[in-house]
């Protein structure tokens, strides 16, 4: 007997995240939104849509059976899809996530980070409920199995030290005048670092404290060091903040935007063991007896501790929507969460901001 798809969906953004990802040999695949919907048999992807000529032709290629569009408009005026998943620039979420929630699917996707600013996420969070469309955001370590294990391992830290994370590229960190685009590491790739820290300190009545509008999980945000680029001193190319946080006493977010590689880790300190974790590296240690002085104890690697070949960050992703719209679970990564790590960004840049006009 042939299995049906149960729901439909469609994809607006068909650059990178939306699918040429998919395509990257050294990625763990479903590597993009594309391949992550094809792959689960329970969604039928009926149509793509974007404004560049170039992406939805490969695209198509790629997906003969759905429909493009070149327009969103277009796209909703002819179709009323039950998932709709928006993988455009930073620049275009507000009006795109506005049409989506107009056309009232069963639930809207929505590519990190939720809007260029609080303003903007707040009328998606408004009109998302004024229309009764729950929202998920993609961020995607929530899903993978990796950071899953970390999770589970908080508890057995102890009394949790310190939660150093960092980020490293290219990319400045931040500037005045890309505002209006979002193309700067701190609103692009910080938030996935603002967001995997705020998930492993979580608990229920912090994430319930937050959704009240009650204290965030991370406050009283500190510059501690910032350095400028030599030839554009408006631009940031390394900050470093501290946070309180009630689950941890020191909280330490860096973003280098003048390292010439990508790296992404957490390193997160207990009285009894540790864990290192970020891209291609997942370290757990716990307290035993020391191998090295008598009567001390030390770090040792916790082998009982078994993680996947595969994180399935993305296909995970989109088995937690289809399990959502079937009822049997909560989405793991909401729009609240999206808007809590927003918030949490503008802090930060508005201490930017201070620190520029000083």
């Amino acid at each position: 007997m042939i299995r049906r798809p149960k729901y439909t969906a469609v994809i607006i953004g068909t650059g990178r995240i939306g699918f040429s990802l998919g395509l990257d040999r050294k990625r763990e695949q479903p590597a993009s939104h594309t391949m992550a919907l094809l792959a689960d048999n329970r969604i039928r992807l009926i149509a793509g849509c974007d404004s560049n000529a170039t992406h939805l032709d490969d695209w198509h290629r790629y997906c003969k059976r759905s429909t493009v569009y070149s327009s969103y408009a277009h796209l909703f005026a002819a179709c009323s899809p039950d998932i709709v998943v928006i993988a455009v620039n930073e620049s275009a979420h507000l009006e795109t996530a506005l049409a989506a929630i107009r056309s009232r699917p069963k639930l809207l996707i929505l590519e990190k980070p939720v809007a260029l600013t609080m303003s903007d996420g707040l009328q998606i969070a408004d009109a998302a409920v004024k229309n009764s469309v729950p929202v998920m955001v993609n961020h995607e370590r929530r899903f993978a199995l990796d950071y899953a294990a970390a999770k589970s391992y908080m508890d057995a830290l102890g009394c949790i030290q310190s939660v150093t994370a960092e980020l490293d590229s290219s990319l400045r960190v931040y500037s005045s005048a890309d505002e209006a685009t979002g193309a700067y590491s701190l609103l692009h790739d910080g938030t996935h670092l603002v967001d995997i820290v705020r998930f492993l300190l979580a608990e229920k009545a912090d994430t319930a404290a937050e959704s009240a509008g009650k204290r965030s999980l991370l406050y009283d945000p500190v510059i501690t060091s910032v350095y400028y680029d030599e030839k554009e001193q408006s631009v940031v190319r390394n900050v470093s903040v501290h946070f309180a946080s009630d689950r941890c006493p020191d909280v330490t977010v860096r973003i280098s935007g003048r390292s010439r590689f990508f790296g992404f880790g957490v390193d997160v300190c207990g009285t009894e063991g540790r864990i290192r974790i970020g891209n291609g590296y997942a370290e757990f240690y716990r307290r035993e007896q020391s191998k090295l002085y008598s009567g001390f104890y030390s770090l040792a690697p916790d082998k009982s501790v078994k993680l996947p070949k595969k994180t399935g960050y993305f296909s995970n992703m989109v088995k937690n929507a289809v399990d959502y719209l079937d009822g049997k679970s909560p989405l793991k990564s909401t729009l609240q969460d999206g808007l809590a790590d927003l918030d949490v960004l503008e802090q930060i840049r508005a201490l930017l901001k201070d620190e520029e006009r000083n």
